[in-house]
């Protein structure tokens, strides 16, 4: 049964999902999210940030991509504090 399975596509094995470790920046939550995109990785994340009890989140996809993960994760941290710096808690507006 395992055989055909695979051969016909049954049993799949989803990409198990990972928890991203956040990394806190001036009171935010950076995820760095990159997503896979044929062989090469898009710069993505989400910022997020507790305000008035309630929890505020702001996408971050770029259309960059670069060859590795870790490359994308690290450029999107980068322009994550960016964001931060320049509009604070109106990102969330």
């Amino acid at each position: 049964m395992g055989l055909f399975s695979r051969l016909f596509g049954g049993n799949k094995s989803d990409k198990a999902k990972v928890e991203v470790e956040p990394i806190e920046y001036k009171g935010f939550l950076i995820y760095q999210e990159a997503i896979e995109e044929s062989g090469q990785y898009r710069i993505a994340g989400r910022i997020e940030k507790e305000i008035d009890g309630e929890l505020k989140t702001h996408r971050f996809i770029r259309s960059d991509v670069l060859s590795s993960c870790s490359d994308a994760d690290e450029f999107m941290l980068k322009k994550a504090q960016m964001f931060i710096d320049q509009m604070n808690e109106q990102i969330f507006d």
